[in-house]
């Protein structure tokens, strides 16, 4: 196996294992986040959704539409997961779909649209002769 398919899955793996750390043991995650001030967590969401949009651009650019729409759908859980944020901790029911609800849509039927596009093509049967 390549030292950089190993290196692949150990980034992949640190997101798992600190995405679920967060939304498992928040309080002891943001602890050894090291942040104190909690507006630091403005600057750590601007700089993960950046990320995902460079993600996003990179794979448009290069004309990897297929790609594109697996990362799109993978990557609808961010507004699915902000809009039941909102929901469990204060926020409106009404805001929350109307907001990140409607983006969720959007994400969604964007990757459902790429990824249709992109199918490969059946096998066509061949009449008998």
């Amino acid at each position: 196996m390549r030292l950089t398919t190993i290196l692949g899955w150990l980034v992949v793996l640190a997101g798992f294992y600190f995405g679920l750390s967060y939304l498992l043991n928040g309080d002891g995650s943001a602890a050894g986040f090291g942040i104190v001030d909690p507006a630091g967590y403005y600057v750590v969401k601007g700089v993960r959704d950046l990320a995902y949009a460079l993600t996003a651009l990179i794979l448009l650019l290069m004309g990897h539409r297929r790609a594109l729409g697996w990362v799109i759908l993978a990557d609808s859980i961010i507004p699915i997961g902000d809009c039941l944020a909102v929901i469990t901790h204060g926020g409106t029911v009404g805001y929350a779909l109307m907001v990140h609800g409607s983006a969720a849509v959007l994400v969604l039927l964007t990757a459902g649209l790429l990824l249709r596009e992109t199918a490969p093509e059946r096998p066509r049967a061949v009449p008998a002769q």
